[in-house]
């Protein structure tokens, strides 16, 4: 009888689907450098959208890095020019937050100077300046966080520039969203709260 019964359990798990394990979307930005995986905040629900549609959409695989600053921060997305950002799909009303603060390794969206703090929907940076850059802090909206490839950061804003910052070489930009489990993000140094 006890056999019988394990084999009854045994059919019934076959039949029962199992859940499978719930993933969190990853933002991933490949580059001739190396990788860098970040973040993306659910406190910030609109930026993190438009980033993954626009990486899935493959907006950015055609464009650079085209502003990097030593001690600063590595942009990239719709080129920055004087008269604002050129070719933004569109703009982003601000969600600022106060416990996510521009520290090391925040991914950030870019804005012009308008009055609003709109944020261009394509233009990211990421903040390579490990004391922080607190004075963007409540200006300029921060929607992700990386946690592996900040070595790729720092040796991106190291390259020779011309004089608008601009890499001499261009960097070239293959953006994604990758769905990771806890584990996996575990084993990438990232624990899930």
């Amino acid at each position: 009888m006890p056999n019988v019964l394990l084999l009854l359990v045994y059919i019934i798990s076959l039949a029962t689907p199992s859940k499978p394990p719930k993933t969190y979307p990853i933002g991933q930005i490949k580059t001739n450098m190396g990788e860098v995986l970040f973040w993306l905040y659910d406190e910030t629900p609109n930026h993190k959208a438009s980033f993954m549609k626009l990486a899935n959409q493959n907006y950015w695989d055609t464009l650079t890095f085209n502003r990097v600053i030593k001690n600063f921060v590595a942009q990239g997305g719709c080129p920055d020019t004087p008269a604002g950002f050129a070719d933004s799909p569109y703009l982003l009303k601000p969600e600022f937050r106060p416990a996510i603060r521009h520290i090391y390794g925040a991914v950030g969206a870019g804005r012009d100077n308008n009055p609003q703090m709109l944020s261009a929907g394509c233009q990211f940076y990421i903040v390579q300046n490990k004391k922080g850059e607190h004075r963007l802090d409540d200006k300029f909206t921060v929607f992700g966080q990386v946690f592996k490839g900040m070595e790729v950061i720092d040796a991106i804003v190291a390259v020779k520039t011309d004089t608008t910052d601009t890499p001499l070489s261009p960097i070239k930009l293959d953006i994604n969203v990758i769905n990771l489990t806890a584990p996996e993000l575990a084993k990438l140094g990232y624990v899930v709260k």
